[in-house]
């Protein structure tokens, strides 16, 4: 007798998978990535502790992920910032964006000044931790490779 069958977790979305580079790497979304770089002025930069069964887990990096197919990047990362920290958009202010072009996939960095203070909450378990980081302080944390990569150029934006 075979053991019954658990139901599925639900309905995923078609731009929930994996692509797979000419190198053998592999990068999460089929209709490529965005995520939220959300700066407060007082407080810094909001930071993801990556779950350790992530892609590169147990790394610090910003809240996002995968786009839907038709979705704006923008709009992507907002999403994503709402449904992974509860980040409401509607107390943002888009200061820029920033995109890794791969040809084959793409992440997009929005990033966005906080114009009031808010908490950040742990809404799904893609996340150990949030945290406010003052910018001094980003470099010292185990950061995810690609937002390393780009961390950078990204606080240029951050005055």
């Amino acid at each position: 007798m075979l053991p019954p069958q658990l139901p599925p977790l639900g309905a995923r979305d078609p731009g929930d998978a994996w692509v797979d580079g000419p190198g053998g790497q592999r990068f999460w979304g089929r209709f490529g990535a965005a995520g939220l770089l959300v700066w407060d002025r007082e407080v810094g930069v909001l930071m993801q502790h990556r779950v350790a069964w992530s892609h590169f887990g147990d790394t610090w990096g910003l809240p996002g992920g995968a786009r839907k197919q038709g979705e704006a990047a923008e709009a992507g990362a907002l999403r994503e910032a709402a449904e992974e920290a509860q980040v409401p958009a509607d107390k943002l202010r888009i200061l820029h964006t920033s995109v890794l072009e791969l040809g084959f996939w793409s992440y997009t960095t929005v990033i966005a000044e906080a114009l009031e203070p808010f908490d950040a909450v742990v809404a799904d378990r893609e996340s150990n931790e949030l945290r406010w980081v003052p910018i001094a302080g980003v470099d010292a944390l185990p950061l995810h490779p690609g937002f390393a990569a780009a961390w950078p150029e990204l606080r240029t934006w951050l005055r």
